[in-house]
């Protein structure tokens, strides 16, 4: 039997974009039109495909044999199964770590409005005893979220003022956000967009959503940056992103496309051959990643990383300062 194999953040002041100063004059003049890209490369083989394995560290091998004694390496390698398996309460969060009173009240009662959720993976990073660990604190919640200080509201940056269609952000000229999905993999405590990822809006990864907020974008001759955020857009399947991508290059006035996103730190197994072949047809295409603690410099997040930018995706980092987390 033949089987096939298919490789197949946010906005910047105004202004050019560091580095690519002139590049509204010519960036169109360099880059190959979607419909001319060659097909994606495909790989034949016999009997079960081939299957590319994320490299586990001993770290997570031993989490593994730990807690998921019954896993194999190549479902703990799968980011279908890292996300399918996150951790969302209290009861199942007490199987992996310990927790504090304050946490275990917060997750029982769902402080603030931001679902829970904790990749397999990311969960291998937290110390299992110390709550005050910087990465249990940016993942698993406290009761403070429950409190409002005075001056503070549930969109901090203003968004919605600057929101002229669902899903879209246009606060600078030339770029915008694209919101294209609410769900992420792991949600993270200091999110300045809780009051809408989780559970609590219908989807934006909706194709009549994103037609909307398309529309706006060809209609605006003076966008020519776009930002793909949300949630997270590497949440999206591999052929809903290529969707959005093509749709999105083949407007004439966008140079530059970006994605904003936390997986390749929360669930460095997405970042497949075959989304980085995928990506690489979409050039110039850029990636903010968010990386907030050196404790989450790991082999997996490297190899993540490293295939990013083998692919010729430019990689930036966009750290979040978070009191007694990383402002030390």
């Amino acid at each position: 039997m033949e089987s096939e194999t298919l490789f197949t953040e946010e906005a910047e002041p105004p202004g050019n974009l560091a580095g690519l100063v002139g590049i509204e004059n010519y960036a169109h003049d360099t880059l190959t039109s979607y419909d001319a890209l060659p097909p994606p490369h495909v790989v034949k083989t016999r009997g079960v495909p081939y299957v590319f394995r994320f490299k586990e560290s001993p770290r997570s091998r031993v989490f593994r044999k730990r807690f998921y004694p019954e896993i194999v390496p190549h479902e703990w390698s799968s980011w279908h199964w890292q996300f399918s398996n996150r951790i969302r309460e209290a009861e199942t969060l007490s199987k992996f770590i310990w927790l504090s009173e304050d946490e275990r009240n917060a997750l029982n009662h769902q402080a603030g409005s931001l679902p829970v959720a904790i990749t397999p993976y990311y969960l291998s990073l937290l110390d299992e005893f110390d709550p005050h660990n910087p990465l249990r604190r940016m993942v698993i919640p406290a009761t403070a979220e429950c409190h409002l200080a005075a001056g503070e509201t549930d969109d901090p940056l203003g968004e919605e003022h600057d929101s002229p269609v669902p899903g879209i952000v246009h606060r600078y000229p030339d770029r915008v956000l694209f919101l294209v999905t609410d769900t992420c993999s792991t949600y993270c405590r200091y999110c300045t967009r809780s009051r809408m990822v989780g559970s609590h809006t219908k989807s934006l990864s909706e194709t009549e959503s994103w037609e909307s907020a398309i529309a706006y974008i060809t209609a605006n001759p003076q966008i020519r940056d776009v930002l793909l955020s949300g949630g997270d857009p590497l949440t999206l399947s591999d052929e809903r992103i290529e969707w959005l991508l093509a749709r999105l290059r083949k407007i004439p006035h966008i140079e530059i496309l970006r994605l904003g996103t936390k997986v390749p730190v929360v669930l460095p197994q997405r970042i497949t051959p075959k989304l980085t072949y995928m990506l690489k047809r979409f050039h110039p295409l850029f990636m903010s990643i968010h990386v907030n603690h050196p404790d989450e410099l790991t082999t997996e997040m490297s190899l993540a990383c490293s295939r990013l930018a083998n692919a010729g995706i430019p990689l930036g980092s966009q750290t979040v300062l978070l009191h007694k987390i990383n402002d030390d």
